[in-house]
C-alpha cells in the first residue's frame, strides 16, 4: 500500500506546524509538500553533519509535515491544537547514512528484536533525484526486472501508462527471494525539472519473502500502520483493540493519469545490498481482487467507527464494574465483621461466667453458681463419709456422744 513519506517522534518543543513550514494555514496539499521538500533537504543531517541544531530541525520539519499531509491530523490540529493529537503513538526515524558503525550496528540489533525502526531516506538520494541526476531504468507494464541495490542507495525506474491503463489501475511491486529490507519509493515531477518524493512503503515479511506493493485504484486505498498508537496501547492493554483500527491510514494518491511516472528501489539493508524483483501491472487483471479490496476496506472503516462508539460505551460499563466490585468487597467485609462480633457476643453465653452481683451481697463480686442436684450429691457423701463438708464432723461428735452416755449407765 502507499504511504506518507514520514512519520518521526515529536520534537522535545513543539512549534506550530505552519510556522514551522512557514505556509499559511489555507495552504494547499501541495504547498505543503514543497516546502517540506525544501526544508528537509536544508537541515538533513547528511548535510549538516557538524551542525547538531540542523538535526533537531529536521525532526521538527518531519514532524510538522506529519500532522500537515495527513488530512484527519490535520483537521484535528486545527480544531484543537497538539492536545487533540496522540503523540506518543508517531514513530520514529532514523537516517542511517548518519549514524557510523557503531550506532548501525545497535540499530540492526533492535531491527531483529523486532523493535520497529524506521528509515529515513539519504539526503544524497532525495537531492540527486530533485536535481534529476538519477539513471532512469524502463519497467514496461507486465514485465518484471531484477537487481542489488546497494545499502542508502536506490535504482530509478519509468513506468508509462496509457489512458485505458490508467483508467484501469496501475499495481507496482516489490519482493525479496532473499528478505532483503527495501523501501519502494514513488517520485513526482518538480517544478525544478527534477523528482520530489511523495511517497514511500517500506518491505514486509511475508512468508518466505519481503514485498511492498502501491495500489492506484480510483478509490481511496489504505495502509496499516501499526505504529499508531502504539505506547498508548503499551500502557493500556485494552486499548490494543480499541486503537487497532486507528492504524488504517489514508494513501496520498489514488490513481494515476497517462503518461511515465518514476519509481525507486531504496536499499535499506543495515550492512549489506538488497535483492529485488520490481514489476508493475494493470489492475484490469485483478477486477477481482479491486472489488474484495475495496468491499472490505470499507467493512473495516465502518467497523473502526462502530469502535469508537463501543469503546465508549465498553469504557463506561468498566467504570460501573469496578464501582460495583468495589462495594462487593466493602459489603463483604462489613457482614463479615458484623458476624464476627455476633459471635463474639453468643460466645459470653456458652463459654465465659456472666458477670452479676450476688443476692444480699453488697460487695458486687460474683456469686457462686450450684447446679441443681448438687446439694443431694453432697449429703451423699458426707454420708460416706466420703465429704469433706462443715457438718462431718459435727455429726461425729453427736453420735460419740450418745454412746458415751450409754456405756456410762
Amino acid at each position: 500500500m502507499t504511504s506518507n513519506v514520514q512519520g518521526p517522534s515529536a520534537p522535545s518543543v513543539r512549534r506550530d506546524p505552519y510556522e514551522v513550514l512557514n505556509v499559511s494555514r489555507d495552504a494547499s496539499d501541495q504547498e505543503i509538500k514543497t516546502a517540506y521538500r525544501k526544508l528537509a533537504l536544508k537541515y538533513h543531517p547528511d548535510k549538516n553533519g557538524s551542525n547538531p541544531q540542523a538535526s533537531e530541525l529536521f525532526k521538527e520539519v518531519a514532524f510538522s509535515y506529519n500532522i500537515l499531509s495527513d488530512p484527519e491530523k490535520r483537521r484535528q490540529y486545527d480544531s484543537a491544537g497538539f492536545e487533540a493529537l496522540d503523540n506518543e503513538g508517531m514513530d520514529m526515524e532514523i537516517d542511517l547514512s548518519n549514524l557510523g558503525t557503531v550506532n548501525t550496528m545497535f540499530a540492526a540489533l533492535f531491527s531483529k528484536l523486532g523493535v520497529p525502526i524506521k528509515t529515513t531516506v539519504s539526503a544524497n538520494v532525495l537531492e540527486d533525484a530533485l536535481n534529476g541526476a538519477v539513471t532512469i531504468r524502463p519497467l514496461p507494464i507486465g514485465a518484471a526486472v531484477s537487481g542489488k541495490v546497494d545499502k542508502q542507495c536506490a535504482h530509478f525506474f519509468g513506468v508509462t501508462i496509457n489512458e485505458q491503463q490508467a483508467q484501469a489501475g496501475i499495481v507496482v511491486r516489490v519482493t525479496s527471494a532473499t528478505q532483503s529490507k527495501f523501501k519502494l519509493l514513488y517520485f513526482e515531477q518538480d517544478p525544478s525539472g527534477g523528482y520530489g518524493l511523495v511517497l514511500q512503503e517500506d518491505s514486509e515479511k511475508t512468508g518466505k519473502v519481503t514485498s511492498a506493493g502501491m495500489y492506484f485504484l480510483h478509490f481511496q486505498v489504505y495502509r496499516m500502520d501499526s505504529t499508531v498508537n502504539v505506547l498508548t496501547m503499551s500502557k493500556d492493554p485494552e486499548a490494543a483493540f480499541f486503537k487497532r483500527l486507528d492504524g488504517l491510514q489514508p494513501c496520498e494518491l489514488s490513481e494515476l493519469k497517462a503518461g511515465t511516472h518514476i519509481f525507486a528501489v531504496y536499499g535499506d539493508n543495515f550492512f549489506k545490498t538488497a535483492t529485488y524483483n520490481i514489476e508493475a501491472l494493470c489492475a484490469k487483471s485483478f477486477e477481482d481482487t479491486t472489488e474484495k479490496l475495496k468491499d472490505i476496506e470499507a467493512q473495516i472503516l465502518r467497523k473502526r467507527n462502530e469502535l469508537r462508539l463501543f469503546e465508549i460505551e465498553y469504557r463506561k460499563a468498566l467504570a460501573h464494574f469496578q464501582n460495583v466490585t468495589n462495594r462487593y468487597k466493602q459489603e463483604k467485609q462489613s457482614v463479615d465483621e458484623l458476624l464476627k462480633q455476633r459471635d463474639d457476643i453468643q460466645s459470653l453465653f456458652t463459654i465465659a461466667s456472666p458477670a452479676s452481683n450476688a443476692s444480699g451481697n453488697g460487695s458486687g463480686t460474683t456469686a457462686n453458681v450450684q447446679v441443681p442436684g448438687e446439694d443431694l450429691k453432697a449429703d451423699s457423701l458426707a454420708e460416706d463419709g466420703n465429704s469433706d463438708g462443715k457438718d462431718k464432723p459435727v455429726k461425729k461428735k453427736w453420735f460419740n456422744l450418745r454412746g458415751s452416755d450409754k456405756k456410762a449407765g
